[in-house]
C-alpha cells in the first residue's frame, strides 16, 4: 500500500471518528471551563494547559514544512503561515491573557495534544508531502478558493478574537463568577468564538481546497457545536432574564 492509499485510510478514520465525537458530546460534557467537574481526573493551571495542549500543532506544522521539498514553495509558506498565525496566538498569546487561577484537567490536555499532533499530521502531510507539486504554484494565490478562503479565515479570526476579549473583560478583577455576553457576535449567539472559529477552519478548507482542509473543518465543528448547545441551555437557564432579550442562537447565527 502506498503512501497516498495510507493517508486516504488515515483521513476517512479522522472523519469517522469525528462523527463519534460528534454524536457523544450530546450526552457527554467536556470537562472543562464551565463544565468541568473532578471526575476528568487531576488538573493543572489553565494556561500551562492551554500552551501543552496547542503548542505542539504549531512546532510539528512547522517541522514538517522544514523537512519537506516545498520549503521554497510561495504558496504553501503562504497556506502554512495562515496556519501558524492561528496556533501561534492559540499557544502563546492566549494562554497568557487568561485570568484567574482556574485549571484545567490533564485527561483534557492529553485529548488535546493527540488531537492536534494528528491535525498537523493530516494537514502538513496533503499540503507538503501527498499534494501534486503542480497543484499549489504561485498561482494558487490568484484562485477564488484561496482568495475567498483567507477572506473568511480572517473574518473569522476577527470574530474569535474580539469574541475571546468580550468573555475576559465581563470580569473585574477578583470576580471568578459567570456573566452574560451581549456584545459583539454575542448579540447572536452564545459561543461566538466558536463561531469564530469554525469559520477560520471553513476558510481554511476552501484556501487549501482540500480534503484534510475539510476534515478539519468537520472536527471542529463536531467538537463545538455540542459543546455550544450545552453552553446556550446552561445560559437560559442561568441567566433568564438576560437571555430573553435576544434570544441567541447556540453556535450559527439566525439557523442552530
Amino acid at each position: 500500500m502506498d503512501l497516498h492509499s495510507i493517508y486516504n485510510i488515515f483521513l476517512i478514520v479522522m472523519t469517522a471518528i469525528a462523527v463519534i465525537v460528534f454524536i457523544s458530546l450530546f450526552f457527554v460534557n467536556a470537562g472543562y471551563g464551565m463544565f468541568q467537574t473532578k471526575k476528568w481526573g487531576p488538573s493543572i493551571n489553565n494556561k500551562v494547559g492551554w500552551v501543552l495542549m496547542e503548542c505542539p500543532v504549531f512546532i510539528l506544522m512547522l517541522v514538517l514544512f522544514l523537512l519537506s521539498e516545498r520549503t521554497s514553495n510561495i504558496a504553501c509558506i503562504a497556506m502554512l503561515a495562515i496556519f501558524e498565525l492561528h496556533y501561534f496566538q492559540r499557544a502563546f498569546v492566549f494562554p497568557m491573557l487568561i485570568k484567574g487561577k482556574k485549571t484545567m484537567p490533564l485527561s483534557i490536555i492529553a485529548m488535546g495534544f493527540i488531537f492536534n499532533t494528528l491535525n498537523a499530521l493530516m494537514q502538513a502531510g496533503w499540503l507538503f508531502y501527498i499534494s501534486p507539486a503542480t497543484q499549489y504554484t504561485a498561482e494558487w494565490l490568484t484562485t477564488p478558493q484561496f482568495i475567498i478562503g483567507t477572506v473568511i479565515f480572517a473574518i473569522g479570526m476577527a470574530i474569535n478574537l474580539h469574541s475571546d476579549h468580550v468573555i475576559r473583560t465581563l470580569r473585574k478583577p477578583g470576580d471568578t463568577s459567570y456573566h452574560f455576553p451581549t456584545r459583539g457576535m454575542y448579540r447572536y449567539v452564545t459561543s461566538g468564538n466558536y463561531f469564530g472559529e469554525c469559520l477560520e477552519w471553513l476558510g481554511f478548507a476552501c484556501l487549501t481546497w482540500s480534503w484534510a482542509g475539510l476534515v478539519f473543518f468537520i472536527w471542529t465543528f463536531a467538537n463545538l457545536a455540542p459543546r455550544a448547545k450545552r453552553l446556550n441551555d446552561q445560559y437560559k437557564k442561568q441567566f433568564p432574564e438576560e437571555f430573553s432579550q435576544t434570544n441567541p442562537k447556540a453556535l450559527i447565527p439566525f439557523v442552530f
